[in-house]
C-alpha cells in the first residue's frame, strides 16, 4: 500500500496569531450626521479656539525664551533650579493647561502622582496621538525623551528646550547608549532632576492593545510609576497612527468637537524586585501586564520594527498589514534580525506578486516553485499554512522558511538529494535525470521540468553541478524541505515493506503509547 501522508504538525502556542492583528490602523468612520455636526460646530468653535490658542502661545513663547536664556541649545549639564524651575513647573504648566483647554480638552485625573524621589520615571501608555503631550502638562512638565530634530520646531521647539529633554539623534551611532546613560543619571539623582516621562511603546497605536515596551525606562532599575491614558469619547478624533487620518484632519476634527475628554490615571509605583533589576525586559513586561490589566486590553509583541516592515510591504505593492509579524516574538523565537526579515519580505513579495491581498494560494506557491500541484506539494503547503485557511501570509512564510526549510537546507541534505538526482554518478545531473526524480518525488508521471531545470542550471551548460544546486538551494530553501519530505516518505515505505505493521505514523501512536511531540515545526520555548 502507498505510504500515508503525515498530517499537520502541532503548532507552538508562542507562534500563534496575536489577539490584535493590526494595532497601527485608525478606522474611525464619519457618518453623515457626524460630518454635519462637525461643520456646524466648527463654524463657531474653530475660529474662537484658534484665537485663544494664539493668545496662549503669545504668552508661552516669551516665557520659554526666559527659561532657556543662556542655556545650551542641546543637552543639559545641570538641572534647572530656582526661578527657572518655578517658571517651568508652575507658570508654563498653567499655560500648557490653558493651551489644551483652548482646544476643548476636558481632563479627568485619577490616582496620585508620586514624587521624583519615590518614582523617578513615569511610563505612559498607550501612546496613540500627538495630543498625548497633555499628560506631560498634567504631570508638571517633567523631562521627556525627544528627537533632537524637534528642537527646530517653531515655538514648540523652544518650549521643549525648557523641559531639558533627553535628546535622541538618528545620525549619532552612540545615541542609544548616550540616551540610556542620561536616563540612568537622572533617575538616580535622588530627586535633583525632575521626573523623566517616557512612552515605552515607542510609536503610536490605536489603543486596542499594549505593544512591546522598549527597555530604556527600565534599565536604571528604579521605581517606575505607570500612567494610563484613555480617550472615552463617542467619536474618536485623536488616534493618529500609521494608517488612518492625517494629523491636520485630526486636529480640525478635534477642534470641531464641543469637548474632548481625556482620562489620566496614575497607578501605584512599581518597585522592581532584584530579579527585575537584573532583567530590564522582565521589568518592562511586568509593568506592561499591570497596565494592560488596568486598561482591560491584551498585550502583543508588535514593535516599531513592525511599522518599518509595513512601510516596506507597501513599497513592494503588498498590503501594509503584510508586514505585521510581531517582530519581537518572531526575532526572539527564530533568532532573526530586522534586515533578515526584510529580505524574507522580498522573497514573499516575489511569490505573491500575482495574488491580491498579500496571501499566497497553493496555485501561486506551485507557480513560484515551477512545479505542478501534487499531493507532496500540498503537504509542504500545509506545513506553511499554520491556521489552515488555504493561504500563506507573510508571517506564516517567515515561520515556515526558518523552522521548516532552513534547518533542512544543510550541506548533508543537499549532497544526499544531489546524489539521488545523479543516477549515473558522474557528478552532473542531466535534464532527464532531474525530470525523472522530480516526477517521482511529486508523485506525478509526466510533467515538464524545463523551467525549473534552467533556473538551477545557471551557466546554461545543459547539466547541473553540485555548486549550482547548492547556490539555488540557498535562495530557494523551500526545495530542501521538499527533498527531505520525499526522503522521509521513501525511508518510511522501505521500513513498511521490510517490517509491515512495525512502524506507526507520527501523530498516530499505537494503543497504550503516549504520542511524542514533533520537534520539526518548533524551537524550544
Amino acid at each position: 500500500m502507498p505510504p500515508q501522508r503525515v498530517g499537520a504538525l502541532p503548532r507552538q502556542q508562542s507562534l500563534l496569531l496575536p489577539a490584535v492583528i493590526n494595532p497601527f490602523v485608525q478606522d474611525t468612520k464619519l457618518s453623515n450626521a457626524a460630518i454635519i455636526k462637525c461643520v456646524l460646530l466648527g463654524i463657531f468653535l474653530v475660529p474662537l479656539r484658534a484665537i485663544f490658542i494664539t493668545l496662549v502661545l503669545m504668552v508661552l513663547w516669551p516665557v520659554s525664551v526666559i527659561v532657556t536664556f543662556k542655556l545650551p541649545l542641546k543637552g543639559a549639564v545641570e538641572p534647572s533650579t530656582g526661578w527657572r524651575r518655578f517658571l517651568c513647573q508652575r507658570v508654563m504648566a498653567a499655560l500648557g493647561r490653558a493651551y489644551f483647554f483652548s482646544m476643548g480638552f476636558r481632563v479627568v485625573v485619577k490616582g496620585k502622582q508620586a514624587s521624583s524621589h519615590d518614582a523617578p520615571i513615569l511610563a505612559v501608555a498607550p501612546h496613540s496621538t500627538f495630543f498625548d503631550g497633555i499628560v506631560c502638562v498634567v504631570a508638571g512638565l517633567p523631562s521627556t525623551v525627544s528627537r533632537v530634530e524637534n528642537l527646530a520646531t517653531p515655538i514648540f521647539g523652544r518650549f521643549l528646550r525648557s523641559l531639558q529633554p533627553v535628546l535622541v539623534s538618528r545620525t549619532d551611532p552612540d545615541s542609544r547608549k548616550n540616551t540610556i546613560n542620561e536616563i540612568n543619571k537622572r533617575a538616580k539623582s535622588g530627586g535633583q532632576w525632575p521626573q523623566v516621562l517616557i512612552f515605552p511603546e515607542g510609536t503610536c497605536t490605536n489603543r486596542s492593545c499594549l505593544i512591546t515596551f522598549k527597555q530604556g525606562a527600565f534599565i536604571p532599575g528604579v521605581p517606575v510609576q505607570p500612567v494610563l491614558l484613555r480617550y472615552p469619547n463617542k467619536l474618536d478624533t485623536v488616534t493618529w497612527t500609521w494608517q488612518g487620518f492625517k494629523s491636520k484632519t485630526l486636529l480640525l476634527l478635534t477642534l470641531c468637537q464641543l469637548y474632548t475628554t481625556v482620562e489620566i490615571e496614575f497607578l501605584p509605583p512599581h518597585i522592581p524586585t532584584e530579579e527585575e533589576k537584573k532583567s530590564p525586559a522582565l521589568f518592562a513586561s511586568r509593568v506592561r501586564e499591570t497596565m494592560a490589566k488596568a486598561l482591560g486590553v491584551p498585550v502583543t509583541d508588535h514593535t516599531y520594527e513592525d511599522c518599518r516592515l509595513m512601510i516596506s510591504a507597501g513599497e513592494l505593492t503588498l498590503p501594509m498589514e503584510a508586514g505585521l509579524v510581531e517582530f519581537t516574538k518572531i526575532s526572539r523565537k527564530l533568532n532573526l534580525k530586522w534586515d533578515n526579515i526584510r529580505k524574507e519580505l522580498d522573497g514573499f513579495a516575489t511569490m505573491a506578486s500575482t495574488c491580491k491581498g498579500g496571501r499566497i494560494t497553493i496555485e501561486e506557491f506551485a507557480s513560484f516553485l515551477k512545479l505542478p500541484v501534487s499531493p507532496v506539494l500540498e503537504d509542504l503547503f500545509r506545513l506553511f499554512d499554520r491556521n489552515g485557511d488555504g493561504t500563506i501570509d507573510f508571517r506564516e512564510y517567515v515561520i515556515g522558511v526558518n523552522i521548516l526549510c532552513r534547518p533542512s537546507n544543510t550541506e548533508d541534505v543537499l549532497k544526499m538529494a544531489f546524489q539521488l538526482f545523479d543516477t549515473d554518478e558522474d557528478e552532473k545531473v542531466t535534464h532527464d535525470e532531474f525530470t525523472a526524480l522530480m516526477c517521482s518525488a511529486l508523485g506525478v508521471s509526466d510533467v515538464d521540468m524545463t523551467k525549473l531545470f534552467e533556473a538551477i542550471d545557471a551557466d546554461g551548460s545543459g547539466f547541473i553541478t553540485f555548486n549550482e544546486f547548492q547556490e539555488f538551494a540557498a535562495t530557494h530553501p523551500e526545495y530542501a524541505k521538499l527533498f527531505t519530505t520525499y526522503l522521509e516518505l521513501q525511508r518510511y515505505q522501505a521500513i513498511q515493506e521490510a517490517n509491515p505493521g512495525d512502524l506507526e505514523l507520527a501523530g498516530q501512536p499505537s494503543s497504550g503509547e503516549e504520542p511524542e511531540e514533533s520537534t520539526s515545526d518548533k524551537k524550544d520555548d
